[in-house]
């Protein structure tokens, strides 16, 4: 007789029905922080244009939108006080077209060179250099220009000072090489070899097809670098303090290089520590706080207008493309040659009207050997010049980490590594300086990571491009276009005053959190774009939920990209001296922190009083500035070697 199996009883209904539930309300929650999280850096935006607001308006009691736009005279604390921003955002134009003249061509040829000329040896040397360029903190570059470029520019011009507007420029315009070489290296690098293989086909030399091709192609990621560069430029603070003067007057005449001007972040960072606080003159700093955020929003506001227009006239969706492509098309080698010939012109007449008729002469020169000579030798001239604008480069990053290097060394010893300062700065070392740098990154990374990685989960993962996604990653754009002086006063105004902080350690992490967030969000997107759609699909077939497949299946292979984020947010955040100075450092202290409320210590800021206000401390300035240095490329290093071994041991 067969034996009958026992059954197996079903589970009751109601316990699927209640692990269903569970399940749906997990992933509603899920969906909500992440919600949460993204929605946080758009409202960070105005949040602070609302701070910004507060505290800046109240200055139209006493003068009137147009004085303060366009009167001639600031001087907040003279027996007549007088609030005319002028000078200062006319000092801030002048000194970032300075700085683009320089940069842009610059940073485009060697772009061309690394993406074009360069064998892989060779750009395999060069990109970390560049990058090694973008990660020097600003005030270190400030801390060379005082010391080294204006001394240079004093003796060679015969003035009294080498504080100029010159010296700003040519700063900001070594300091926004970086973001102009990396952005355009890789827009030129993504045009498809096929536009090159047809061109030389036809029989173009390289010369022709890169200047005729492939830049032209990369137009819009090119324009992109340029802006981006101006952001850069208009944005810095502690470079420009340090080198332009802080004279709030219009060169006279306005080409005059040699005039001291100041700018808006200057302006900024030198009266807002000694202003009292609700006083008209604190006002007024707000208001320039205001007129610098909305200079910004205007630049990014036309940059994506500007590249929509360059996108639909090259992908033929614009009004008139093909008129419009056939004439750009056709006139493509005389139009770019006009243009640079009438932009040069503009700049030699500016600097010095004699020098354009010298200008015109080489031009004319120029253009007829154009004409005449070979193609082939048009291409070694090209390629020549090419090769000479990234050893320009290449030396200025040389001559900068060179001087401080061997300048830096003799500072070095194990008591200046591990005890505090002395005799103001003068003797002793920098250990809560250190110490106190370290806090403020961990503290920074620790609030950012979790909040970007979600905003970036949600907007990828969780939403299709609405309306809402929009206004978050219109938010994000903005908040990343954000000067880092803004980030201070916001950081002030709320964290320090408003929420009674006070100066202390958490009133800094929150603020370098604030400031670096966007990097982490935009990084951790691309990562996640990057990990392929079938991964997902299979997954959510085999009846994962959408958070099991984003935490097991997608995010393992985007960590790589996460941890470059990351690596970008530190540098960032170690070598920033706006964000914290009126947050969370003091000058001197011979203790660390003991809670978050106490103030610390940071290099950036050592070094910035260091140098401009400590007379006789020359070798603990340089000893500092090598310190700054070597910890922020000991970051990089260490975030590049765990990003190293995520990629080894992750393999499609």
């Amino acid at each position: 007789m067969e034996q009958k199996q026992p059954a197996i009883a079903a589970p009751p209904v109601s316990a699927e029905l209640s692990a269903g539930r569970n399940a749906y309300l997990k992933e509603r929650i899920i969906r909500s922080v992440w919600f949460m999280a993204a929605a946080f850096g758009a409202l960070s935006v105005f949040f602070i244009l609302a701070f910004l607001v507060k505290d800046g308006l109240p200055i139209f009691a006493t003068v009137t939108p147009g004085e303060f736009l366009f009167g001639a005279v600031w001087n907040p604390t003279g027996a007549l006080p007088a609030y005319g921003t002028l000078p200062l955002w006319v000092g801030t134009i002048l000194v970032t077209i300075g700085a683009m003249v320089i940069a842009a061509p610059l940073g485009i040829a060697c772009a061309i060179v690394i993406a074009e000329l360069a064998s892989p040896r060779v750009k395999a040397i060069v990109k970390p250099a560049i990058e090694l360029l973008a990660g020097i903190p600003s005030v270190v570059y400030g801390f060379f220009g005082l010391i080294v470029l204006t001394d240079l520019i004093r003796v060679n011009f015969s003035i009294p000072t080498g504080e100029t507007w010159l010296a700003g420029s040519v700063l900001l315009g070594i300091m926004a090489l970086p973001t102009i070489i990396s952005v355009s290296e890789d827009a030129i690098s993504a045009v498809p070899k096929e536009y090159r293989e047809g061109s030389l086909g036809l029989g173009a030399t390289r010369w022709q097809t890169i200047s005729q091709v492939v830049v032209p192609a990369a137009l819009s990621g090119i324009t992109a670098a340029l802006i981006l560069g101006i952001g850069r430029a208009v944005g810095e603070t502690m470079a420009v303090l340090m080198v332009t003067g802080n004279a709030p007057i219009i060169p006279d005449p306005l080409y005059d290089v040699l005039s001291p001007i100041r700018t808006l972040t200057g302006t900024l960072g030198i009266e807002m520590g000694e202003t009292a606080i609700g006083s008209t003159h604190y006002h007024a700093l707000f208001g320039v706080a205001l007129l610098l955020l909305l200079i910004t929003l205007v630049v990014n506001l036309s940059a994506m207008q500007v590249l929509r227009r360059i996108r639909a006239q090259q992908t033929g969706t614009g009004n008139g493309p093909g008129r419009l492509a056939a004439l750009f098309s056709r006139y493509r080698r005389e139009i770019s040659i006009s243009v640079a010939a009438v932009l040069l012109l503009g700049v030699a007449v500016a600097i010095s009207p004699p020098a354009a008729g010298v200008f015109a002469l080489v031009g004319a020169f120029w253009w007829y050997i154009s004409s005449r000579i070979q193609p082939r030798h048009q291409q070694t001239m090209a390629f020549s010049l090419l090769y000479v604008a990234l050893a320009v480069v290449l030396a200025a990053l040389a001559v900068i980490l060179g001087y401080i290097v061997i300048n830096g060394l003799p500072a070095i010893s194990w008591e200046f590594l591990t005890t505090a300062p002395r005799a103001l700065g003068r003797e002793g070392g920098i250990f809560p300086a250190i110490v106190g740098t370290l806090y403020l990154v961990a503290g920074a990374i620790a609030i950012a990571l979790p909040v970007g990685v979600g905003a970036a989960i949600y907007l990828v993962e969780y939403t299709r491009e609405n309306v809402v996604t929009r206004i978050i990653r219109s938010g994000v754009d903005l908040l990343n276009g954000t000067p880092s002086i803004v980030f201070g006063l916001f950081g002030f105004s709320f964290l320090v005053i408003y929420l009674n902080f006070g100066v202390s350690l958490v009133a800094g992490q929150i603020t370098l959190a604030l400031m670096v967030l966007p990097t982490i969000i935009r990084t951790t997107e691309e990562a996640l774009r990057g990990v392929p759609a079938s991964l997902r699909e299979g997954s959510l077939a085999l009846g994962a939920t959408p958070w099991q497949t984003i935490s097991r299946v997608v995010l393992p292979p985007a960590m790589p990209g996460i941890i470059t984020g990351a690596i970008l947010s530190i540098g960032r955040a170690a070598g920033e001296t706006a964000p914290i100075m009126f947050t969370a450092v003091v000058f001197s202290s011979r203790f660390l922190p003991s809670s978050l409320s106490d103030p610390v210590m940071a290099l950036p800021y050592h070094l910035y009083i260091l140098a401009t206000n400590v007379p006789g401390a020359e070798t603990n300035q340089y000893g500092t500035a090598l310190v700054l240095v070597a910890l922020v490329a000991a970051i990089y290093l260490v975030a590049i070697a765990v990003r190293t071994h995520y990629q080894r041991r992750i393999r499609w």
